[in-house]
């Protein structure tokens, strides 16, 4: 085991090292004016309270009063103040910090030159001179600050950096924390006053589409940060196979003409779905390759560096062993789908020579399969259609409006303002948050009230709430006990401009106004409040399934996606796993009691870690979801030019769920028509079987999706019933489940997922695979 494994000298002079160094902590956000700075002091306060020795330099408030308070109390060292031209700038007092040397150092702007003749060219140096020194900082750093993202922020939105730090900056700290902040925020802080140097900065840090651009970058880097985490803590586990947090899509290709197609179309998922991409091929090691193939190695090769895919060659010397390389390949290097191209062998050829396809399909586990329709046979076309977005309508602004159109502007127009503050776990700080805003706007002199406030006996939530007056609970009688829940009646009588209202995903009480709080939010919009509520990420619907493979617990109380669709504005409260588990220890999350058995489930730093990038890469799409809508051509993950229509063809088992979810996921991200068709064998339709199948359409109309039942008279029929309705509705892909009958059960009935192969290859067709959480392998 690892514990027992002897460190060697280079590993025991590290951790030497490490004990005598300074702890560096880094925040990061999309903008100036994020609220780093806020954070950073309110953190230092927080360690001055439990008696550590905090002191603050060259950190500027930008005269924000909520940050400037939280300098309160605070011990200034004096920064040098230098002028650059006509704006003055301040460097770290080196000597005097060292003098004091406190235990912990608060300092602003990372990325920094220092001024001619100081000790270090950069602020990072000084930083690093101090934790040398066993000093320990917090400092900040604005995304487009980092080398390598500093050069795609300026293509994206022509904003150049005043300094820089190196790419790797972020892997010297011991933690980093997000701090993330909506355009509409930003911007509504700008014309408060209250970030007064970002006019001077660079004018196109004033527009909503670059700040968001800005924002999805910010995400997008820290999700990557997080899966290396992920990574390293699942290999030592000696975890393979997918995690659920992220994608990371496979390429099977030929030295082939259709190779280049396939690859090709492996990096549009890989693009939508905010995935890795990986190209591999076959070659038998005993056997030269062809002059053409040889050609086609080489434009594979660079069609692959060209798409930023990982490629790599991988030996094979019998056709037969492709599945088994191929599937453990995929395993080893935990990737959650395969793409290849359809099968076209006969049937009989399958039979002599054995069939790929069905050879992959019967070893996956854990890892879904893409075959990439074969339109060249079926439409004369080599290359994929291309049709302008429907995402984005023509404006007609000549065009009288109907009624019923007007009717839905104003509705729009009375409507309250929505707005959600979303975390990876419970104990992040959402309600807090929550609360701070509300006592902003209060002193704003907008009327806020609290509706429910739900503070788990957390004193630093309790202490947020200040001022704030809140509604009174109904109290309703439910199997002779008495229960509470929000009042909306009083809500809407006290009629405030504000309400805040926690946990979003909450089921009521029988006999309480709305089954579920998302709905009693819905109602108060509709009355013209403005609403601002909290919800954990592992509560959204579509998320269900990869929330169970993260933890292990299936998630009972859900949010409809459209629900957190329709916020005017969402934004995640991030926090690092082993700060949040220090939180727990502490009881500030749960009661004492609770801790350690949190600790052992839920709350387990593989889940923590998981469940952070899953809430990074979902708010980094609903990002790019806004830029889409705002702009043209504003999505960081590109246009998708294709009209696609999803098919979700399902059974009644409990795995049907799941592809209804997954059919959801594909087509909001491949803004795509969806459908979900059960196909019924035989004349009756059992009572049990008719519950089953109303559950199914109301998952399916709740993540809106259109669901029909259709009847086959034998299972024999399956197949062309499924393929019949799918060219009815123009599908352009189809979703399947994993077969998980065994050889017998194949010999005597024909595989309908094999037929659907065979005879849909005009379509894309993909196979989403069972889920097996116990898949391990062995560390060598």
């Amino acid at each position: 085991m690892e514990g027992f494994r002897r460190k060697t000298p280079e590993e025991l002079l590290y951790s030497i090292f490490k004990i005598r160094t300074g702890r560096l902590k880094i925040y990061i956000g999309a903008v100036s004016g994020s609220g780093k700075t806020y954070h950073m002091l309110r953190e230092g306060q927080t360690l001055r309270n439990q008696g550590i020795d905090v002191v603050v330099c060259a950190v500027s408030t930008m005269r924000r009063p909520e940050t400037v308070e939280q300098l309160e109390g605070l011990e200034r060292v004096p920064s040098i103040h230098w002028m650059k031209g006509d704006v003055e700038k301040k460097d770290l007092n080196l000597e005097q910090l060292l003098e004091r040397n406190p235990e912990v150092v608060l300092v602003d702007g990372l990325a920094h030159w220092n001024r001619p003749g100081a000790k270090f060219a950069t602020r990072l140096e000084d930083i690093q001179y101090l934790l040398g020194r066993g000093v320990s900082v917090i400092t900040t750093v604005n995304v487009y600050e980092l080398d390598g993202v500093t050069e795609l922020a300026q293509k994206l939105t022509g904003i150049e950096a005043e300094a820089t730090v190196p790419a790797d900056t972020l892997e010297l700290a011991d933690e980093v924390r997000l701090i993330d902040v909506s355009p509409e925020t930003i911007l509504k802080r700008l014309n408060e006053g209250n970030i007064p140097n970002l006019n001077l900065k660079d004018p196109k840090l004033l527009q909503r589409g670059n700040i968001g651009k800005l924002r999805e970058l910010a995400l997008r880097l820290m999700a990557e940060d997080v899966n290396e985490s992920l990574e390293k803590y699942r290999e030592k586990e000696g975890l393979v196979g997918p995690s659920g947090a992220t994608e990371r899509i496979l390429v099977a290709a030929q030295y082939h003409w259709n190779g280049s197609i396939h690859i090709r179309r492996g990096q549009q998922i890989a693009k939508r779905l905010g995935g890795d991409l990986q190209v591999v091929t076959f070659a038998n090691p005993h056997q030269t390759l062809s002059k053409e193939s040889a050609q086609f190695k080489r434009s594979i090769e660079k069609l692959a560096d060209k798409v930023g895919a990982e490629f790599e060659e991988l030996p094979l010397t019998h056709r037969r062993r492709l599945p088994a390389t191929l599937v453990r390949y995929a395993t080893l290097n935990n990737v959650t789908r395969i793409v290849l191209g359809h099968s076209k062998q006969s049937f009989w050829q399958d039979f002599w020579h054995g069939s790929i396809a069905n050879g992959i399909l019967r070893k996956t586990k854990n890892v879904d399969v893409f075959f990439v329709a074969d339109r060249a046979d079926y439409e004369g076309e080599r290359v994929l259609p291309t049709k302008s977005s429907p995402s984005l309508p023509a404006i007609e602004p000549y065009r009288r409006l109907s009624s019923e159109e007007i009717e839905q502007k104003i509705e729009r127009i009375k409507r309250g303002k929505f707005k959600v503050y979303i975390g990876a776990a419970p104990g992040v700080g959402k309600t807090y948050m929550m609360l701070r805003e509300g006592n902003d706007l209060r002193k704003k002199n907008i009327d806020v009230a609290i509706g429910l406030l739900e503070t788990h006996g957390r004193e630093e939530t309790s202490a947020q709430v200040g001022e704030l007056q809140t509604v009174p609970r109904a109290k309703i009688s439910y199997k002779g006990t008495e229960l509470e829940e929000m009042d909306v009646s009083a809500i809407l009588r006290r009629n405030p401009e504000v309400v805040l209202i926690d946990e979003l995903a909450h089921t009521n009480v029988p006999g309480s106004l709305n089954r579920k709080r998302y709905d009693d939010i819905l109602q108060v919009l509709e009355a013209g409040v403005s609403v601002i509520s909290t919800m954990n990420v592992q509560h959204l619907e579509s998320l269900n399934d990869s929330v169970e493979q993260i933890t292990g617990v299936r998630v009972r109380e859900t949010v409809p996606d459209s629900i957190l669709g329709m916020a005017d504005e969402v934004e995640l409260i991030d926090v690092a796993p082993k700060a949040l588990q220090q939180r727990l220890r502490e009881g500030k999350v749960y009661a004492m009691n609770k801790v350690a058995q949190a600790l052992g489930n839920f709350f387990k730093i593989g889940n923590l870690i998981a469940l952070r990038e899953l809430a990074l890469r979902e708010i980094a799409d609903d990002v790019d979801e806004r830029l889409e809508s705002w702009e043209r051509n504003g999505s960081l993950r590109g246009p998708w030019r294709r009209r696609e229509s999803i098919f979700v063809c399902i059974t009644i088992s409990c795995n049907a769920d799941r592809l209804i979810r997954r059919g959801f996921r594909i087509a909001h991200r491949l803004k795509a028509d969806w459908h979900v068709i059960y196909v019924h064998v035989g004349p009756v339709i059992s009572e049990e079987v008719q519950k089953r199948i109303q559950v199914l359409q109301d998952l399916t109309g709740r993540l809106g999706g259109k669901y029909e039942t259709q009847r086959a008279e034998s299972y024999k029929q399956l197949p062309e019933v499924i393929l019949e309705k799918a060219a009815q509705l123009h599908s352009t892909q189809m979703i399947v489940g994993q077969s998980a009958r065994g050889f017998w059960q194949s010999l005597l009935r024909k595989s309908v997922v094999r037929s659907i192969l065979r005879h849909g290859r005009h379509m894309d067709v993909l196979i989403v695979a069972d889920f097996d959480p116990h898949m391990r392998i062995e560390n060598e």
